[in-house]
Parts: C-alpha cells; structure tokens; sequence
C-alpha cells in the first residue's frame, strides 16, 4: 500500500480529484447507511438537495488527494485573512487553530507550516494513529515535516500542547469531531444536540492563545487550494458551556458559506465512545 501510496502521489491533482469525485458518488450509492447519513445531517441543516450535492464528490476527493499531499510535491495555496494569523503571531500568546471537517483540512497545517512554521513559530496537530500499521507509518511520515509537530490524544497529547502553546506556538484542532465520552458536552449544532469537545476551550482558557478559525477551500479543476483565516465572531466567557456554544455557531456560518464542500457524512450526531 506504501507503494501505491507514492505512485499516486506523483499524479496531477486534478486527476486524483477527478477520481475521487467519482469514489465519493460510488460510495454515496452503495452505501446506504452512510447515504441515509449524509442526507439527513444536510437536511438538519436546512439544505436542499442543490446545496449540498456537490459534497457527495468533494468527500470523495478528501480521499484522493492525500496521497499528493502526504508524499507528493506541494500544491498552489491562496490565503484570504492571512493578517489574522500575523496578528496573532505577534501577540506571542499562541495561537489555536479551530479547523472543522470543511474542505481540505490538511492543506490549512501544511501551508501554515510552509509559510510560518518554520521562520516564525511551528504548529502542533491532534491526531490519533490509524490502526492499521502501513497507514500510521505513511501519517507518522508524511506529517512530520518541517514547522509541523504532531500531538497523539492522549494525556500527553494534551500535556504537549499546553506547552507549545505557551511557547506562542500554534495549534490545529478538529473542534467538530467527536471526543471520548467524558471530554465533551451535549450543545447545540445545527439545532440537534452534538457531543461536542471542550478541549479547545479549556486550552484557550489556560493559555490565553488567540482562536482563529481555519478551513481549506478545494478549488476547482485541481487549481490547488484557498485557505481561509478569520477570528471568532465573539470572545469565549470562561463559562465552559456557553463557549462550546460560542464555537459550534461559529462553524455553522463557516458551513453555510460553504455547503457543498462540509463532510456531511461524519457522524457528527453519535454517541461518544468510552475511551480505553
């Protein structure tokens, strides 16, 4: 798999988009599980069918671009809101990068990497490690470049990342994948419940960094990417609850402007697992 992992990544994009256009529809119409998914998280989001359709192939490119991202040579990258990162930057507080499942979600480190990471302060990413042995040695690999550090989830993890931010490093987050049971709380998304992590806010609260908000726009044809930067709409209150709130409506109006490239088939609404 290795192999076919660096062969791939010497294609074009927008070869490998046009693929992974293709996979993510295949996979929408024999899967019907995922499709009954997909369907009704964009319908709890008051879209219509014209709003959210185009996401069935751009769920399909997030697959088939990593290989050209992990191992392949870099990609054209836009910044809209690149002030906001500097500003930040000088304040030498940190700064905490709350990236949901909008777009390419990769390329906002790596290009944060390439443009800051290594002449100003570096960031660190959350991940947890693929289970599969080729899969985690590829991530471990590919993730690990310079002026990007990596943080696995778990106490650590966490300990880790404490530290960088009060460093006045930055920090990546997934604000909307769901957290182990016991490292969240019930809130609002898209008007139902979501289990929803609070440990972007506990480390906003006891660092000081400054949260910004940060997706990787796909464009068309393989033309590379637009990564877009702008602060929360409002500063979190140290009520912990009232902040994760602050956060999920923030995404909404993230998502609304973007419908067609949110990844519609996470499972945003399940019940967290028990960590082990």
């Amino acid at each position: 798999m290795i192999t076919l992992f660096k062969i791939l990544s010497t294609l074009p994009l927008w070869l490998l988009h046009a693929v992974g256009w293709g996979l993510g529809w295949l996979v929408f119409a024999v899967s019907g599980v995922y499709r009954q998914r997909f369907v009704a998280n964009a319908r709890q989001a008051g879209l219509g069918w014209r709003q959210w359709r185009g996401s069935v192939g751009e769920s399909g490119k997030l697959v088939a671009e990593l290989p050209r991202l992990w191992l392949g040579r870099p990609v054209p990258v836009q910044w809209i809101g690149a002030q906001h990162v500097e500003e930040a930057l000088a304040l030498g507080r940190g700064v905490l990068f709350l990236t949901p499942h909008l777009g390419c979600f990769e390329i906002t480190a790596q290009a944060y990497a390439q443009r800051y990471g290594q002449t100003q302060q570096p960031m660190t990413v959350l991940f947890r490690p693929s289970r599969q042995p080729w899969l985690r040695e590829v991530m471990s690999t590919a993730r690990a470049r310079p002026g990007l550090h990596t943080a696995p989830t778990t106490l650590a993890g966490v300990k880790q990342m404490i530290k960088a931010l009060k460093k006045g490093q930055s920090l990546g987050l997934l604000p909307d994948q769901v957290p182990p049971l016991g490292m969240g709380v019930w809130a609002p998304f898209f008007g139902r419940e979501a289990y929803t992590m609070t440990l972007s806010v506990r480390l906003a609260q006891q660092t000081g960094a400054t949260v910004l908000m940060a997706w990787g726009e796909r464009l068309s044809w393989g033309r590379g990417y637009r990564v877009h930067v702008q602060p929360l709409p409002a500063a979190l209150p140290a009520d912990g609850a009232q902040a994760v709130r602050i956060i999920n409506a923030a995404l909404e109006t993230l998502i609304r402007d973007c419908p067609q490239q949110y990844l519609w088939g996470y499972a945003r609404y399940k019940q967290p697992r028990q960590e082990i």
